[in-house]
């Protein structure tokens, strides 16, 4: 046995010798993510091992994500360290600190007509419950007065959850936080081969539904609401969040044809995928498109009045899972791409959330460089709007060719943020804080796909890209996006830079207006099953626009 000291959490923990560092972190109740499920690329699990002369199993190479002066400083990936002795370590800190998720979105004013109603029978002294015209339960006395329910955003990486009271239609309480999964696996496939197996499925599922169980029960509480007068939740997301929330094998989302099984637009009993409201409550899933253009779009289309939009608007959920919609007069064409995590400050070497310290905007001008934090804070790393303002920035000023490579020519105004790491070129954003050729890469493949799905939409549409009207941007991630940079990178097409408009989270305020009025589940079952989805993988044209899109 060994006893692993943590710090600064002040607790230690005795494990088997031969056990996963990261693993006896988890043991002590000590929450780290590895969004590369532990194969050691990702560099998010850090830990510094404090003793001396303590015996540690580490993995091959595995630790090449670290810097020489990280390593020769006791840093190692948790997830590639086995111990072997008795060791004090202290954990990187978290980003979750003061993590900012963007909790609103463009509203939609409905007519109040819940699902769920409430009748009072004086003859009885009891409160029928009705889920649309079946009894969902009754109640003994007159609770009449007391009906809620929850609208749930379930993103790939975050979670945002607000309490509505029924009766007024009143927001009671809104609540976010990092989806757990991500922990364990980044993006969308790689959830769905975790899913894929009995064990994966009911880690994923019951994480997943816990966090959304304890921020319900959160709200409840500030709010002064009893769980059991919680009747019914809606379920916005993507189709892959949706399988896991509802314990769904999603094999057959990876695998072509990418049949469904689940295709939303149907209730599912809250006690059978343990959430914690209501015994009898009761989950709205909205419809799904397909495999990947799922329920968060739904909403958005919803929450936008997309289908009754005049002319050509396109929306675009930029995230993980990067999924658009474009309407040329009401008629909707969707597709999506694999964005990956690189907008989510992921795979990338100074890459956090958006929480305290983390650089969030950046300019280049002719005195420097310029940068601001999220609350102010001392630079401790980059977000993605962070990310995407440097690498815009450097596009738009000459630091990059169009194939994405370096460019110091020396005499930019901001020359000395050039330096060289470990024998490679690094562009230095602020203290500790830095850019790297191989982060450029990853932004270029994020923005490839996001731009080629949009490429795509406007082809099979036959729609020039000056003939877009209105650019609808969607999405939690980030909160200072800036129409510029996303020009800049290219990831929007230059006619766009008057045209856009930031929604913000359009799937928390469109599953909100399916909570609070049941006409509209109808009315996006019948737009969902007009809307043409486009299977980029299918098209052979997708790589060559693709590879052009990969220049900025």
């Amino acid at each position: 046995m060994a006893t692993v000291h943590f710090l600064p959490h002040g607790t230690a923990i005795p494990v088997i010798a031969g056990t996963r560092l990261i693993d006896a972190a988890r043991a002590a109740g000590i929450r780290m993510e590895t969004p590369c499920d532990g194969a050691g690329t990702c560099g998010k699990c850090k830990a510094k091992i404090s003793a001396n002369n303590t015996p540690l199993g580490l993995s091959g190479d595995a630790h090449k994500s670290l810097t020489q002066a990280e390593r020769e400083a006791g840093w190692v990936l948790a997830c590639q360290t086995t111990v072997h002795g008795d060791l004090h370590v202290e954990m990187e800190a978290s980003d979750s600190d003061g993590l900012q998720i963007l909790s609103d979105g463009q509203k939609l004013a409905v007519e109040l007509r819940p699902w769920i109603r409430k009748f009072y029978d004086v003859e009885t002294n009891a409160t029928c419950v009705l889920a649309g015209k079946a009894v969902l339960t009754t109640e003994p006395g007159d609770t009449s007065a007391e009906m809620y329910g929850i609208a749930v955003d379930i993103g790939t990486t975050t979670l945002v959850t607000t309490l509505l009271d029924l009766r007024t239609g009143a927001e009671l309480g809104v609540t976010s936080s990092l989806n757990p999964q991500a922990i364990h696996a980044q993006d969308v496939l790689s959830r769905i081969k975790m899913g894929s197996k009995p064990a994966g499925l009911q880690k994923l599922h019951a994480e997943l539904v816990e966090e959304i169980s304890r921020q319900t029960t959160h709200l409840a509480f500030k709010a002064g609401v009893a769980l059991e007068n919680i009747y019914e939740a809606v379920f916005s997301g993507n189709t892959t969040m949706l399988y896991l929330a509802t314990r769904t094998d999603p094999t057959s989302l990876g695998k072509y044809p990418y049949v469904l099984s689940l295709e939303g637009g149907q209730h599912v009993s809250a006690r059978e995928i343990d959430l914690r409201i209501s015994q009898r409550g009761i989950v709205y899933l909205p419809p799904l498109f397909s495999a990947y253009v799922g329920a968060d779009i739904t909403a958005g289309i919803l929450s936008t009045r997309l289908a009754r939009q005049p002319g050509v608007v396109l929306l675009v959920d930029i995230g993980t899972n990067g999924e658009m919609v474009l309407s040329v007069n009401g008629r909707l064409t969707a597709t999506s791409t694999a964005a990956g995590p690189a907008f989510e400050g992921m795979n990338i070497a100074c890459g956090m959330r958006a929480s305290r310290g983390a650089v969030e905007l950046v300019s280049l001008g002719e005195h420097g460089i310029r940068v601001e934090t999220i609350a102010g804070s001392d630079a401790v790393g980059i977000c993605g709007s962070g990310l995407l303002d440097v690498v815009g920035e450097l596009a738009a000023k000459g630091g990059l060719d169009k194939n994405g490579r370096f460019r110091n020519n020396g005499d930019q105004p901001w020359r000395d943020q050039w330096e060289c790491l470990d024998g490679k070129p690094i562009f230095r954003i602020a203290g500790p804080v830095y850019l790297t050729q191989k982060d450029v890469r990853q932004v270029q493949l994020a923005k490839g796909a996001i731009r080629t799905g949009i490429e795509m939409l406007l082809k099979a549409a036959k729609v020039g890209a000056a003939q877009v009207d209105r650019v609808l941007i969607a999405g939690s991630f980030g909160f200072h996006l800036r129409t510029a940079s996303l020009i800049h990178l290219g990831l929007l097409p230059k006619e766009f830079s008057d045209r856009v408009e930031f929604v913000g989270n359009t799937s928390k305020s469109g599953a909100e207006a399916f909570l609070l009025n049941r006409d509209t589940r109808e009315e996006m079952r019948q737009t969902v099953a007009q809307v043409e989805v486009l299977e980029l993988a299918n098209d052979p044209a997708f790589e060559k626009s693709f590879i052009r899109s990969l220049q900025f």
